[in-house]
């Protein structure tokens, strides 16, 4: 499973999908948008022009802001 989680570190949510991920042992790729224009260009692409993190890309497929509960679907 490929995982990259577009976010930042200010960001709680980020924070939580972070921790979530690293309790299941699960590995991801942590991009921090924050001063990276190719990161935010593709995050405002996928959520159609608006800076929406955690963006994150499973396999191929974006998900914007899962939280945990949607994250856990995804996973099953």
């Amino acid at each position: 499973m490929n995982i990259k989680i577009y976010g930042a570190d200010w960001c709680p949510d980020c924070i939580h999908a972070k921790n979530f991920l690293d309790s299941k042992g699960v590995s991801y790729e942590y991009i921090i948008i924050t001063d990276n224009k190719e990161a935010t260009d593709l995050v405002e692409n996928i959520n159609n022009g608006k800076r929406v993190i955690p963006t994150i890309i499973i396999d191929g497929k974006s998900y914007t802001n899962p939280g945990i509960n949607g994250l856990i679907k995804i996973l099953e």
